[in-house]
């Protein structure tokens, strides 16, 4: 595995926090990927999502489509979001990164911070978008920009598309993996850590196709339901950072431990908050037959090898959670429009024939789906190499 290309350590003089950047690659000079926001971000752990980033984009290669593959990066900040001076210092961040938010990373919402609060600190910082770096890569940048700045108008039942479109692509990727081992949707359980932006998309579009939700987790607690628990009502009781207000439980939802969500009797596991959430320890708690990343990084690498050696497929966040980046770039490179059923039908048909293909390659190849995944990239980066130009 090749060192990134760049990473940086930012200070900030106001309160000593640190910051970070980290640029695996860059395809046409230049990388994307989100920022994040959580107490105890790393160095190591901002460059593991900058590398999956790459997986990310290379994996949704399609030499017919506009999208055009973008290199691999990460931004994180040491700080808790709900921190007073969480976005005093983001501004700050930003504006230290502004040089190459400008020119190289192209970024936007991640674990901590909303799309909103990014292009709101991100226009105080002095920049014109959060990913103008992109905007020379464009044929017709006005059109593209008024595309992406519809598409994010657009609501469904309430909630803005673009917090619909990373949960719709989980829960794709989830349908994809029953569908191939002929198991029926209704009966099929769920249980969730996080029911924020990913988590909530992910919860209400499983719902939606028939499974039942079983345990949701969110900072107080887990709230559970053998029974299955009423995923529109828990999703109109969130707040800004997806905790629900308790008073909003109906009368079989029980209130359980925080860590409880991972032994819940179900089927699938949706950890879709923290990484490094599964570990291996409490992986021994686990019942569920597949556990589909929707967070970045949540199940650490010897927890994933004990959990494949009981014969739990770990679906990895590389392919479930990249429904995100892409939709952001199929709008604006124009392979959809600005409308909920065309990215929804896309987003499906996409995340379903990659999720067949890395399982296919995983059974051909005698591994882990994520060790598939990494492998299709890797064929699939020279021929972006050989297309797009500078490259790294």
């Amino acid at each position: 595995m090749t060192a990134p290309l760049m990473s940086l350590v930012w200070t900030d003089h106001v309160t000593g926090r640190r910051g970070f950047l980290v640029v695996d690659r860059l395809v046409r000079g230049v990388a994307s990927g989100g920022l994040r926001m959580r107490p105890g971000c790393t160095l190591e752990e901002v460059a593991g999502l900058a590398r999956g980033m790459t997986v990310k984009e290379a994996l949704h290669y399609d030499p017919g489509s506009r999208y055009i593959p973008l290199g691999g990066a990460k931004g994180g900040i040491d700080c808790d979001p709900r921190d007073p001076g969480a976005y005093g210092l983001l501004v700050r961040y930003l504006r230290a990164m502004r040089p190459y938010i400008e020119r190289v990373w192209a970024t936007g919402e991640d674990l901590g911070l909303g799309q909103e609060t990014v292009d709101r600190a991100a226009a105080e910082a002095g920049l014109v978008s959060s990913v103008q770096a992109v905007y020379p890569l464009l044929d017709d940048e006005s059109a593209a920009r008024k595309r992406l700045s519809d598409a994010f108008a657009v609501e469904v039942d309430g909630i803005g598309l673009d917090e619909l479109a990373g949960g719709c692509g989980v829960a794709e990727s989830v349908l994809a993996a029953l569908d191939r081992a002929g198991v029926p949707y209704a009966g099929t359980r769920v249980s969730l850590q996080g029911l924020g932006t990913m988590g909530g998309a992910t919860a209400r579009f499983l719902a939606r196709a028939g499974l039942t939700v079983v345990a949701v987790a969110d900072i107080k607690g887990t709230i559970a339901n053998p029974a299955g628990l009423d995923v529109e009502a828990l999703l109109a009781a969130r707040d800004g950072h997806g905790t629900v207000d308790r008073g909003a439980l109906g009368p079989g939802d029980r209130e359980l431990a925080a860590g409880d969500w991972l032994s819940a009797e179900a089927e699938v596991l949706v950890p879709a908050a923290v990484s490094y959430a599964v570990d291996s320890g409490n992986q021994e708690r686990i019942r569920a037959r597949w556990i589909a990343e929707a967070a970045n990084m949540p199940v650490v690498a010897e927890a994933e090898a004990l959990l494949a050696a009981r014969g739990v497929t770990v679906l990895p966040d590389v392919v479930v959670n990249s429904g995100t980046n892409a939709w952001w770039w199929w709008t604006l490179f124009g392979d959809i429009g600005a409308d909920a059923e065309e990215a929804f039908g896309y987003l499906r048909r996409s995340m379903r024939a990659l999720v067949t293909l890395v399982l296919d390659r995983a059974e051909a190849d005698g591994t882990t789906p994520r060790a598939a995944a990494h492998a299709l990239a890797a064929d699939r980066l020279p021929v972006i190499a050989e297309r797009f130009g500078w490259y790294r």
